[in-house]
């Protein structure tokens, strides 16, 4: 049975797969801490601060090495941002909050698996409307969830062919980093804002130090597809185990 003194552990390998693949692991924080905390909103703002510490650190190397192209994703930002401040602030129970999070994950899970099967497809251009409709609506379900949202912005730019998955990737870093500082105050504006130091020090250590290596991994050109794969079967596993037991009682 694990015990409280191994996350640091967990958190250093799901912040290396998810890193990986421009992701911060804000699911799966919340997935986990769940299991050991029982404050509601203890558990959703220390995976913010994680997603955070994370997704920094991806952002720096994506910006230094010019993946990230502000004048192409500025859109995606700018409606997302003002959405997740204000998802962050709904006042769910934990059992609807687990439950979105939960259908979410699994879907998002299943995008990333068929990017990996579907035929290549021509590239897209997306319209102006289509970049804010897009970020503004993944942007609220991220303040909701309590997460970044590039989870769920990247499996669907890639099954849409916008741009290759770098760039996918930095675009998903950025719009994570920018959409949890805001889902972060809209915690604090609403007063739920709730955190254990003395376990959190220990857990942002621990991520930054898998963060760092996801992040060089990835930048460096590394073959990534394993670790994708692996990553799209941790979060619909998060998923199924998030419905299953906040919706029917069953723990897997």
């Amino acid at each position: 049975m694990l015990t409280i003194e191994y996350l640091p552990v967990i958190f250093f390998i799901i912040a290396l797969f998810y890193s990986s693949v421009g992701f911060g692991g804000g699911s799966s924080y919340l997935a986990i801490l769940s299991l050991f905390l029982t404050e509601f909103y203890e558990i959703r703002s220390t995976a913010l601060i994680l997603n955070i510490c994370v997704v920094s650190i991806g952002t720096f190397i994506f910006i230094k090495n010019k993946v990230f192209d502000f004048k192409l994703f500025w859109p995606f930002l700018v409606s997302s941002i003002p959405l997740a401040y204000f998802g962050a602030q709904l006042r769910l129970s934990q059992q609807v909050f687990f439950l979105i999070l939960g259908s979410s994950l699994i879907l998002s899970g299943i995008a990333m698996m068929l990017r990996y099967i579907q035929a290549k497809l021509k590239s897209q251009e997306f319209s102006l409307i289509k970049k804010l409709g897009l970020g503004g609506s993944v942007g609220f379900l991220a303040g909701v969830s309590g997460i970044g949202g590039g989870i769920f912005l990247s499996p669907t730019l890639n099954l849409l062919n916008w741009a290759n998955p770098r760039t996918v990737a930095s675009l998903a870093s950025v719009f994570i980093l920018v959409n949890s500082i805001s889902g972060l105050i809209g915690l604090t504006v609403a007063d739920t804002f709730q955190l254990d130091l003395q376990l959190a020090w220990k857990l942002v250590l621990a991520v930054i130090l898998g963060g760092s290596l996801g992040s060089y991994l990835s930048n460096k050109k590394f073959n990534l597809r394993i670790l994708g794969g692996l990553t799209a079967v941790l979060v619909i596993y998060v998923g199924l185990r998030l419905v299953l037991m906040h919706g029917f009682g069953i723990n897997i």
